[in-house]
Order: C-alpha cells, then sequence, then structure tokens
C-alpha cells in the first residue's frame, strides 16, 4: 500500500533527489527509492542502458536521460533549467549512492548555488558494506575512491603511509594488481580485504595480508568491480594485542 504523500519526500517541486540504488542485487532497493523514482518528471542516469534494466524491473516508466562524466558540463545548464521550471528530478548512479566518486556531486553544488533544494534517500552503499565485511576497525576510516592513475599517484600512496584510520579504495579489475603491489610497496605488509561483485551471484571477500591478496589476483584473473580495504597504522598497534589478548 502507496504511503501517504506527507512521508515522502517534502516538496512537490523546485527539488533534485539523490536515489540510491542496487549495487548488484535487485532485490536491494527501498521502497521509498521506487515510488519516488516512479513519481519523477526526469530520471538522470550515469548510464541509461544500465538503469533501464532496473526500471523495468520496477515497472518504472518515467522519462530518463544519460548524465555522466562524457556530458556533465554540456547538459548541467539544461538540467537546472528543468528543476527551476519545477520539474521532479532524480540522480541515479549505475550503482550505489549517487555523488560517491560519480558527477553527482557537480550537479549537488550547482543546484544548491542556484538555490534549489537538495535531498537524498538512503540505501546500498558498497563502502560500508565492504568496510564492515573487512575484520579491519570500522569506528574511524577514510575513503580515498579511486587514486590517481598517473599524476599525483605516488603522492597519494606515501601520504597514506601514516594514515591512521582504516583505508577504503575503489579499483577496477584492470589495476588491481598494480595497486595491491603499490600498497604494499609503500605501506608494508599490513592486514587487508578485498571485495568484488558485492550482493552479486559471484560476490567474494578476500581477507590477508597485501602479499597474500597479491599473489592471490597474480594467479587468479581479476574480474568485477573491487573495493580495497587496508589497515591504517592504528591497526598494528592496537587491534592485534587485543585480538591475541580475547581470542
Amino acid at each position: 500500500m502507496p504511503r501517504p504523500a506527507s512521508q515522502l519526500s517534502r516538496n512537490p517541486s523546485d527539488l533534485l533527489i539523490l536515489v540510491a540504488t542496487p549495487i548488484g542485487n535487485l532485490s536491494d532497493i527501498t521502497f521509498r527509492a521506487v515510488e519516488e523514482l516512479k513519481r519523477a518528471d526526469l530520471i538522470l542516469c550515469e548510464d541509461t542502458r544500465h538503469s533501464a534494466t532496473l526500471f523495468a524491473h520496477y515497472d518504472i516508466h518515467a522519462q530518463y536521460t544519460s548524465y555522466g562524466a562524457h556530458n556533465i558540463h554540456s547538459k548541467l545548464p539544461w538540467i537546472l533549467a528543468q528543476l527551476k521550471a519545477g520539474k521532479r528530478v532524480a540522480l541515479v548512479s549505475d550503482a550505489g549512492t549517487p555523488g560517491i566518486s560519480d558527477p553527482g556531486t557537480v550537479l549537488v553544488s550547482a543546484a544548491l548555488a542556484a538555490g534549489i533544494e537538495v535531498s537524498a534517500l538512503p540505501g546500498p552503499a558498497a563502502i560500508i558494506m565492504a568496510v564492515v565485511l573487512s575484520g579491519l576497525p570500522t569506528d574511524r576510516f577514510v575513503f580515498e575512491g579511486f587514486l590517481p592513475h598517473k599524476k599525483g599517484r605516488q603522492t597519494r600512496l606515501k601520504e597514506l603511509t601514516t594514515e591512521p584510520r582504516t583505508i577504503v579504495l575503489y579499483e577496477s579489475p584492470h589495476r588491481i594488481v598494480k595497486t595491491l603491489s603499490e600498497l604494499h610497496e609503500y605501506l608494508g605488509n599490513r592486514r587487508a580485504a578485498v571485495a568484488r561483485e558485492l550482493t552479486k551471484l559471484y560476490e567474494e571477500v578476500r581477507r590477508g595480508t597485501l602479499a597474500e591478496l597479491l599473489d592471490h589476483f597474480q594467479k587468479t584473473e581479476p574480474r568485477g568491480e573491487f573495493v580495497l580495504v587496508v589497515a591504517g597504522t592504528n591497526y598494528t598497534k592496537h587491534m592485534d594485542s587485543y585480538l591475541r589478548k580475547h581470542l
């Protein structure tokens, strides 16, 4: 049974809504997210082909269009015009929460600068799932997104050598071996976890040292999208002694 409109997002117009979508399993979407997508006048998709599968599954027929890295600047004025005209616009990413390592951040900043209210619906996030499954400390962690491919990469790696908090990174299957190798080189043989294909049929979480994980993915072809979780400097000082005491 649909909930009263008062329980949905606040304003009927001039509102950009960030809607979290499944990171893999299509069942991992909230009732409210489906309701909002159905009532939207326009849905902005990182990849319309990817989102079309979700829309078909949940019988969502709202108008949708692409909004991604390839057209982020050319399309922004048109999107703002739609919002100012009173259109209810929803933003989705290919997977998870919009604005996390995707062009949604630019749109949110531009909308707020234009005086447009922005709302967000909670939902799936690969970052959180990977952290809680890693076995590493979750009380403090830092999200680094994707490491720079070239310029600034060594600088970022050097900065991470003294990071006390648990470190979370995104990585592609094409660069996971290189990243594990460089993390081992710069940070030493720390505890880490690699999560891939979260919520999907071939979900896998491997835990061990950076050397052990590197050895595995050198021997096994990396496939899927990866989240890499690495112990901070405080882990060795505190967690190992805690485990020895209580286990």
